[in-house]
């Protein structure tokens, strides 16, 4: 019965692992609350068989969060069910079997593997950035740090030369420039190309903390309103950009959301801000 899925886990962290409400399913999908009490049931009971009298076992591998109120483990189900759990990094592998999934993994070590995940940094350079590529590829003379990014070691006899520092630069202006037509001609909004581009760009979650960086966007709002014309002459120019979207029931992350845009608007229409290109 678990032959078709595998079970991708992205995160430790507890809010990141879905606990729902045993009422709530049971008003609103009654079928299936009595099919994970009777998956629970059968799982329990190959629990009892391999460690006879161990009720704390019982209690941390149950489906049901026996608190006050039941809450359904959704990432407990997700783990017997699958023929695979996976982790999507080294370390990050290593912790859902010795902490996350501790239990899960006495019971089943095979089932436990490690699927890293994300683009490689060789591979990301040559597809989402030609230009650097082309100019990391003309200054080895080859293409074979596609392959191997430990080629790029070779670049470091010349990370002192002031033409390839140039030439560097320009290309990162060009992609500047390119994102600012972007914006212009998607969003209305100018950039200053020569300002520090600040990008975050991610899922909104709570834990990947985009509150926290738009609530450092308003301490330096303000701290810069405070400052006199001498102390404003030393900042960095700084274009903060955010972009992220919300799961369809995570009003938390709707509300950061709504909070990005509201800071947005004072920001980007305070004359004495903008004027200054702070």
């Amino acid at each position: 019965m678990n032959k078709t899925c595998a079970y991708t886990n992205h995160t430790v962290l507890p809010e990141a692992l879905e606990r729902w409400s045993v009422e709530l399913m049971g008003n609103l999908l009654p079928r299936h609350l009595e099919i994970i009490y009777l998956f629970n049931h059968l799982f329990l009971e190959q629990v009892k068989k391999k460690y006879p009298g161990n009720m704390d076992k019982l209690s941390k591998m149950s489906f049901i969060e026996e608190s006050t109120p039941k809450m359904i483990r959704m990432a407990n189900i997700c783990v017997v069910a699958c023929h695979a759990v996976n982790g999507v990094a080294e370390l990050h592998t290593h912790l859902i079997k010795q902490v996350l999934f501790k239990d899960f993994h006495e019971m089943y070590p095979k089932k436990f593997q490690n699927k890293t995940n994300g683009v490689t940094p060789r591979r990301w350079i040559y597809c989402a950035n030609r230009p650097l590529a082309d100019l990391i590829s003309k200054q080895l003379t080859h293409q074979e740090w596609v392959r191997d990014l430990e080629l790029l070691e070779e670049l470091k006899p010349q990370i002192h030369d002031e033409v390839l520092q140039a030439k560097w630069a320009e290309v990162k202006r060009n992609n500047k420039i390119r994102l600012a037509e972007y914006v212009k001609k998607n969003c209305g909004i100018d950039l200053d190309v020569d300002s520090l581009f600040d990008v975050m760009v991610k899922r909104m979650h709570e834990y990947k903390r985009q509150l926290m960086n738009i609530l450092y966007v308003i301490y330096r709002y303000l701290s810069i309103k405070k400052m006199s014309h001498h102390e404003k002459q030393s900042v960095v120019p700084r274009t903060v950009i955010i972009g992220g979207k919300a799961a369809p029931a995570y009003a938390n992350a709707k509300h950061v959301i709504k909070l990005i845009n509201s800071v947005a608007q004072v920001v980007n229409n305070d004359h004495e801000i903008r004027n200054h290109k702070y």
